[in-house]
């Protein structure tokens, strides 16, 4: 992000309030309504909203730029290694045999459960975007064997990603929030899991199988060629279960160190330690399971030289839209944050004086809704509550409760200026008026519920 030292916001909540409404209405106008694409809708909005904000004129353009590259630094990496990893168990006949495995375990009944249950046990240690595009493939195989709905297998296992990158430590959410609140983080992880579970089956799992029936939509062809009959010989279940585990088992090397060295467990600046999170951060598991499935599912299979450079070279085409459209949503979040307008909303609301719980919940959906980043909503909400919690007489168990309102609250209402609402959507070939009906009516249903359950636990201790 650009320095913009020595500049002030002016403007007031009010007018800031009316601009960020005015920008999400002429982005759903022109994407939905006038059928321009979303990535030039995004680009063209961010810098009118830069613009209407008053943000320096010298600056609007590298802010832009800054906030589109700081989004998609990590996202193009993800989605393209990503994808990579899915073509190669796609078209080695992976997912077809393990999808086979999964509706024998499960029944054709319950396969979106099956699915569900394995995001969520996925999604301890592994992040959501990266958690969910390598799990696509097993989603579009199950959901083309079995009718070819890809929201009705698709929804249970992206919410379940979710309900975990939300609530559960050591994802960087709770585990901030918990240090700003002085909360201990093992209560923190017991309660959230807690939390977690009957949050996901209820707005996840139950909503997912809604929607999978009111929105039938043929899965999407991200990986190429969707013809996997004619592959001889595929691997075994084992082979690809183990392939897809490879970048978990790295991730989690990366996000439990981090957890074991907040807690003082081990000490970051050690060499050990720090190579170990290197090779754990989401990228390179990823580029290590790409090169071992090249291996594995390419070249002991017979696979060599131009045609495996093919099949991978076939992966990047269909995402590259989702790519820059993910972009894009971050550079409109981003001129959102840098404008001041989540600022100047949280104080609007620090002013009416609501009980510590419900303040803190409020105040990160405003932050949510105004600038798009659950991260940024939840850390910064945590940030401005923190001191009151510090002064209040809580016990343990209720800072914990208020850790995990303020995470509930951070993930309401993912829209327009998320950068994840067009991952979903697009990852999963949604319009931006089904995404809004679908994957933020969710969103939305999934704050509110982890609240409810995190005032119980409030009340209750």
């Amino acid at each position: 992000m650009p320095d913009l030292e020595g500049w002030d916001q002016t403007l007031g909540a009010g007018p800031l309030l009316l601009i960020a409404a005015g920008a999400v209405a002429l982005i759903l106008v022109l994407v939905i309504w006038l059928k321009m694409h979303a990535f030039l809708t995004l680009v063209l909005v961010s810098l009118l909203t830069a613009f209407a904000t008053g943000l320096p004129a010298s600056q609007i353009v590298p802010a832009l730029v800054s906030s589109f590259g700081g989004t998609l630094g990590q996202v193009a990496l993800l989605i393209a290694l990503g994808a990579m990893l899915g073509k190669l168990v796609e078209h080695s006949g992976g997912a077809r045999v393990l999808a086979e495995r999964m509706v024998s375990l499960f029944g054709e009944r319950r396969a979106p459960l099956g699915l569900g249950l394995a995001s969520l046990a996925f999604g301890f240690p592994i992040f959501f975007d990266a958690g969910l595009v390598v799990m696509l493939p097993v989603i579009f195989a199950v959901a083309r064997r079995l009718g070819n709905n890809v929201l009705l297998y698709g929804f249970p296992a992206a919410t379940a990603f979710s309900v975990m990158h939300v609530f559960v430590p050591p994802h960087p959410g709770p585990v901030a929030a918990s240090e700003l609140y002085d909360a201990n983080i093992g209560l923190v992880l017991v309660v959230g899991v807690l939390i977690a579970l009957p949050v996901w089956y209820l707005t996840g799992y139950r909503w997912g199988l809604f929607v999978g029936h009111r929105f039938v939509l043929p899965v999407p062809a991200l990986f190429g060629s969707t013809d996997d009959d004619e592959t001889v010989d595929p691997p075994s279940v084992a082979t690809v279960i183990l392939i897809l585990l490879l970048p978990l088992v790295l991730i989690f090397l990366n996000t439990g160190l981090d957890f074991l060295s907040t807690a003082g467990v081990v000490d970051e600046r050690e060499t050990w330690v720090q190579v170990l999170v290197s090779l754990g951060s989401a990228p390179v598991a990823l580029l290590i399971s790409v090169l071992v499935a090249l291996v594995v599912l390419g070249r002991r299979r017979g696979v060599r030289g131009t045609a495996l450079e093919k099949i991978v070279d076939s992966s990047l085409g269909p995402v590259a839209s989702v790519i820059l459209i993910t972009g894009a949503g971050g550079m409109f979040g981003g001129i959102l944050r840098l404008s001041g307008i989540g600022d100047a909303l949280a104080g609007v609301l620090g002013d009416l004086g609501v009980p510590i719980i419900l303040a803190a919940y409020l105040t990160a959906v405003v932050l949510r809704v105004a600038q798009g980043s659950a991260t940024v909503a939840l850390v910064t909400a945590a940030g401005l509550m923190g001191p009151a919690v510090e002064a209040g007489d809580f016990s343990a168990l209720q800072v914990v409760a208020i850790v995990l309102a303020t995470a509930a609250g951070s993930v309401f209402a993912s829209h327009v200026n998320d950068s994840g609402f067009w991952l979903v959507g697009r990852l999963m070939g949604m319009d931006v008026k089904t995404t809004l009906k679908t994957w933020t009516v969710q969103q939305s249903l999934q704050s509110v519920a982890g609240f409810l359950c995190c005032l119980a636990v409030y009340a209750v201790f």
